[in-house]
Order: structure tokens, then sequence, then C-alpha cells
């Protein structure tokens, strides 16, 4: 059983989220699952900013599940047009590289970990409306509880089906990538087009085609393990 464990709870994690579409109630049930999927996009955006030399600013959410980071620094083209995509893979990549981590107990409690004392630390520096720091606030505490309290099959189980619910956001949100506009301003892949060549439903495509090979790797890697 422990040798198939990780198989056994990606399975189990996929029909769970279907059952939330047909059980009474589902629809509630999922809306955490919602906000957790901007969250990962936002601080996409935000990290990769950081990782590029700028400074991120701020992180908001609102209650209905839209989000907006700000950031500042001297970017240049190719740098705006990351950090716009950043938030678009970002989802992809945190359920890539979980997934890897969630294929041992070992790995999946450091990585539960890593991530939810990384949300506290978030809430402190970044996070600036309300209702983030106390979503934020809220699933980084119970994350980080997992990991220190949490017998190995749960914490093991509860990454894999959170890498589930990121990786079905690059389907559920993939009308997203080919729009020009968000709200009042310009989407993610306008902003791209924006700042490099190209439409943006092109840009869409890469993101889209990125995101989707992250995640296979990343399913691939858990149920190839031996």
């Amino acid at each position: 059983m422990k040798k198939n464990r990780a198989v056994t709870f990606l399975v189990a994690s996929v029909l769970v989220t279907l059952a939330l579409y047909y059980v009474p109630f589902g629809q509630l049930l999922a809306y955490p699952l919602l906000l957790i999927s901007t969250v990962a996009h936002e601080l996409g955006h935000g990290l990769t900013a950081m990782l590029l030399g700028q400074h991120f600013e701020s992180f908001k959410m609102a209650p209905d599940g839209s989000g907006l980071t700000a950031w500042t620094g001297h970017p240049g083209r190719v740098t705006t047009a990351l950090v716009a995509a950043g938030g678009l893979i970002g989802p992809a990549l945190v359920a890539c590289v979980g997934f890897m981590a969630g294929r041992k107990p070992g790995t999946a409690r450091w990585f539960v970990g890593l991530v939810g004392v990384g949300l506290l630390l978030a809430v402190l520096l970044v996070v600036r409306s309300w209702f983030a720091v106390g979503f934020v606030g809220l699933l980084g505490l119970i994350l980080a509880g997992l990991a220190a309290k949490a017998r190995p099959a749960v914490v093991q189980f509860a990454l894999i089906f959170l890498c589930v619910q990121l990786s079905l956001s690059v389907f559920s949100r993939s009308d997203y990538l080919f729009t020009q506009s968000a709200g009042t301003g310009p989407s993610d892949v306008a902003q791209i087009a924006a700042a490099l060549f190209l439409p943006y439903w092109f840009w869409g495509l890469v993101c889209g085609a990125v995101s989707v090979g992250a995640v296979l790797v990343g399913v691939a890697s858990v149920v190839s393990q031996e």
C-alpha cells in the first residue's frame, strides 16, 4: 500500500473533487479552493517580480475570488512580461513541484510546512486586505499545523489534493488566457503582448501550454514512481 499510496491519493483527490459538483452545497465546499487558486496566481506575480529584482509591494483579495498584486521597480519589457506570466503559470508550477514532493510522506511534510510558513510570512509582509489576511493566514496556519502534527498519510493526501485543485484551476480559468481585459485594466496576456510582440491570444496559448506541460510532468512523476 505504501508503495502506491501517492497514486491512490491522486485518484481519490480527483474523485472527491468531481463529487463536489454533485453533492448538496458542493459549490460552497469548493469556494475555498477557488480562493486558493487566486492566492497562487497573485503570489506568482509577486514572487516572480522579487526573483527578477523588483519589489513586491502588496497582495489583495476580495471575497468574490478576485485578486490584485502591486509591484514596483525599473523593469524592462522582458521583466514586465515575465511578471505577468508568473501569475498565469504559477499555480501549475506549484502543482508540479507539489506532486513531486507528494510522492513520499517525508518530502510532502517538508513541502507543506514550507508553504504554510511562507504564507504566514506573506501575511506579515505583503498581504494588505482584511479578507486576504484572514484567508491566507488561516490557510498558512492549517498547512503549518498539518506539517507539524498530522500523520504522514494525512499530510501526503492533503498535499496531493491541493495540487489537484491547482491543476484543475489551469483549465477552469483557461478563458482568462484569451481575454484582453480584466476588470478595468488589461489582462495578463494583454500586458505580455504590450511588453513584447505578437497578439495576446498567442501568449495565452504559450502560457496554457507551459501550464498543461507542468501539470502533466507532476502527475507523471506520481504515476510512474516505483
